[in-house]
C-alpha cells in the first residue's frame, strides 16, 4: 500500500513540476524617465529565459514572454532589474496548470520552482493561472507584511525551504505567492 501511495504522489509531483510558465507582468519601482524604462528593458531582455519584453512606459510595467520550455529563474529577473538600478514593485507570473490542488500554507513545485501559497482557499486550479509573488523584493513592504499574517512558517522570512519543511533539501529557494 505504501508503494502505491508513493507512486501516486511521485506521479502527481511530476505532473505539477511540468507546469509551464508562459508569461509575466512586472512593475518596476524607481523609474522617473524613458531612459530608466529603457535600462530596465535592456536588463530584462538579457535574461536567458525571456523571449520578449513589451514595455509600457506610462505604467512602468513590462509584459514578459518566456521562451518555451525554458527554466524560469524568478530571482534572475529581480536581479536584472536591480542591476539596472531599480526595484521590482510587483511581479505576476502565468503558468499552465492541470489539476493543481492549492491551499493556504501549501508548498508545491511548479516549473521546477518551489512555491508556498498564501491567503488562498483550498481549490483545484486548471488552465492558465496567474500567481502574484509576495516575497521581499518582489512586492512592497506593506504587501509583504500583509501576507505574513497568513503563515507561521519561517520560510516566509528566509526564502529557503529548510526553515519550514524538514523533508526538503537545505537551502532550496521557495517563492511565496498568492492567486
Amino acid at each position: 500500500m505504501k508503494k502505491i501511495l508513493f507512486l501516486i504522489f511521485f506521479c502527481a509531483m511530476f505532473m505539477v513540476s511540468k507546469s509551464q510558465f508562459s508569461s509575466a507582468s512586472l512593475v518596476a519601482g524607481g523609474l522617473t524617465c524613458s531612459m530608466c524604462s529603457k535600462a530596465v528593458y535592456k536588463a530584462l531582455i538579457g535574461v536567458s529565459s525571456i523571449e520578449s519584453v513589451k514595455p509600457d512606459i506610462s505604467a512602468s510595467s513590462y509584459e514578459i514572454v518566456f521562451k518555451k520550455n525554458a527554466a524560469i529563474d524568478l530571482d534572475a529577473i529581480k536581479n536584472s532589474v536591480e542591476a539596472a538600478g531599480f526595484s521590482v514593485a510587483k511581479l505576476r507570473v502565468t503558468a499552465f496548470v492541470n489539476n493543481l490542488l492549492v491551499s493556504n500554507d501549501a508548498h508545491l513545485v511548479l516549473g521546477g520552482n518551489n512555491f508556498h501559497f498564501l491567503n488562498v482557499p483550498k481549490e483545484t486550479l486548471n488552465g492558465n493561472i496567474t500567481f502574484t509573488l509576495v516575497d521581499k523584493k518582489f512586492t512592497s513592504e506593506k504587501e509583504y507584511k500583509k501576507f505574513a499574517r497568513y503563515t507561521t512558517m519561517k520560510c516566509y522570512a528566509t526564502g529557503t525551504m529548510e526553515s519550514c519543511c524538514k523533508n526538503e533539501a537545505s537551502g532550496k529557494r521557495v517563492y511565496h505567492v498568492t492567486i
